[in-house]
C-alpha cells in the first residue's frame, strides 16, 4: 500500500471518528451492527473457512511450480482447459466470497492471467453444488436451475472479458516475470504434491461443511454429523505427511507464505465486514440503510429493481448458504423473482470486504471493471429470467 493511501486512510478515519453523530440512536444501532457482524464473521467463519485457506494459499504459492499454474491458467495456456478448470471449480470448494480470497491471491501472483484467475474468483463461491440444491429445494427448480447454469456462464464470460479487456497488462505482466524451469529431480512425487494439498482441501470442505436444514435426510445429514471426526482424521494424516514429505525449511517456507498472505488479506478483510456491517446490517437487524428500502427497490421486474438487486447483493456480504433464506424473506415480501436470481448471482460472488481485499491483490482499476461486469449481467440476467417466468 503506498505510503498516500495509508495517509488518506488515516485522515479519513480521523474525520469519520470526529464527525459522526454517535449520539443518534440509528448511528449507534449501525455501529453496533458492525462489530456485531464482525464478532459472526469470527466465530463462524475464520477457523473454519479462512485459515485453512490461508494455509492452501501458501503451499500453492511455496510449493506448486510457477511452471503447473502457467500451463493451465497462465496468459498463453489453452483456454479450453483454463476455463473448464476454474469455471467449475466452486463444485468442489464451497467457500463464500471472502473465503476464496486466499485462494485467489495465491494463484494469481503464482503468474495465473486475469482471465482464469477472476474466473476461478468468480465460481468459488458462486456455483456451489449445495448452495444451489437448497435453492431448488426452496425456492423452487426454476431458480435453481438458473443459478446453477447463470454462475458457470458468468464464470466463462467474466473471465473472457477481462482478459480481452487487460490483455496488455496480461502480456506485460508476463514478460515481468522471471521463470526459471525446474531443473534436477524432486523429492517428493506429483502424485505426493496432489496429495498434500488434496488433504488440506478436504480439511476447508469439511470443517466449513453447513449445517443442513432439520428437514434434510440422506447424505448431507450424514456427513455433517461426523465432520469433525473426519477433519480431525485429515489433520492427522496432513501432519504424517509434513513430517515424511518435507524438510523443516520448507515447513517454514510454508507457513511463512501464509503468514504473509494473512497480513495482506485480514486487515482490509477486518475492515471491510465492519463497513459492510454498519451500512446493512445482520439479516432480520437494522443499521444505517433499513431493509425495507432495499425490499421496497426490488420489487417487479424493471431495469431499476434488477440493478438494485444486483448491487444490493454484491455489497451485503452472504455466508454460504445463508443467501437462501434471506432470499426467501425478501421473496415474501415482494421481491421479483428477476431481481432474486439478479441477487443470487452477484450476491454470494461479492461483498463490501471481498472488493477491498481484490482491489489490494491486482488493484483498483481490474477490481472496479470485475465488480461492474458481474453487477451488469446479473441485471440482464434478472430481467431475462423475469421475462421468462412472468
Amino acid at each position: 500500500m503506498k505510503e498516500r493511501t495509508k495517509l488518506m486512510l488515516i485522515v479519513c478515519s480521523f474525520l469519520v471518528s470526529y464527525y459522526l453523530p454517535w449520539n443518534h440512536p440509528v448511528i449507534r444501532q449501525a455501529g453496533l451492527e458492525a462489530f456485531m457482524m464482525l464478532q459472526e464473521y469470527a466465530r463462524e467463519h475464520v477457523l473454519t473457512c479462512l485459515i485453512p485457506a490461508f494455509f492452501i494459499a501458501g503451499a500453492i504459492a511455496v510449493f506448486v511450480s510457477q511452471a503447473s499454474v502457467l500451463k493451465y491458467f497462465g496468459p498463453q495456456a489453452k483456454k479450453v482447459l483454463s476455463y473448464s478448470v476454474a469455471s467449475v471449480s466452486g463444485t468442489i470448494l464451497a467457500v463464500c466470497s471472502c473465503t476464496v480470497l486466499p485462494l485467489f491471491a495465491g494463484i494469481y501472483t503464482r503468474g495465473a492471467g486475469i482471465g482464469p484467475a477472476t474466473a476461478f474468483l468468480y465460481s468459488g463461491p458462486a456455483i456451489n453444488v449445495l448452495a444451489i440444491t437448497l435453492t431448488a429445494k426452496i425456492l423452487g427448480w426454476q431458480l435453481g436451475l438458473a443459478r446453477a447454469l447463470g454462475a458457470i456462464l458468468f464464470a466463462v464470460v467474466t473471465g473472457l472479458l477481462m482478459a480481452v479487456i487487460f490483455r496488455k497488462d496480461d502480456a506485460a505482466r508476463s514478460q515481468g516475470q522471471i521463470y526459471v524451469p525446474e531443473t534436477g529431480a524432486k523429492e517428493r512425487t506429483l502424485a505426493q504434491d496432489a496429495a498434500y494439498i488434496g488433504t488440506m482441501v478436504l480439511i476447508l470442505i469439511f470443517a466449513a461443511f453447513a449445517k443442513p436444514a432439520q428437514e434434510s435426510t440422506g447424505l448431507w445429514p450424514a456427513l455433517y454429523a461426523v465432520k469433525w471426526y473426519i477433519t480431525a482424521g485429515l489433520l492427522i494424516i496432513l501432519g504424517i505427511m509434513l513430517k515424511m514429505w518435507f524438510k523443516q525449511q520448507e515447513r517454514k517456507d510454508w507457513i511463512d507464505s501464509t503468514w504473509g498472505f494473512m497480513k495482506q488479506i485480514f486487515p482490509l478483510l477486518g475492515g471491510g465486514v465492519l463497513v459492510a456491517g454498519f451500512m446493512l446490517g445482520r439479516p432480520g437487524h437494522p443499521a444505517l440503510i433499513p431493509e425495507h428500502y432495499i425490499q421496497a427497490l426490488v420489487g417487479g421486474n424493471s431495469l431499476s429493481a434488477n440493478l438494485a438487486a444486483a448491487v444490493a447483493g454484491a455489497l451485503m456480504y452472504f455466508a454460504t448458504l445463508t443467501e437462501v433464506p434471506i432470499l426467501q424473506g425478501l421473496l415474501g415480501a415482494g421481491m421479483g423473482k428477476g431481481p432474486a436470481l439478479a441477487l443470487l448471482l452477484a450476491g454470494p460472488a461479492l461483498s463490501l470486504p471481498n472488493m477491498l481485499v481484490i482491489g489490494g491483490v491486482m488493484g483498483i482499476k481490474k477490481t472496479v471493471t470485475f465488480c461492474s461486469i458481474i453487477v451488469i449481467m446479473s441485471t440482464i440476467a434478472g430481467m431475462l429470467y423475469g421475462n421468462l417466468t412472468g
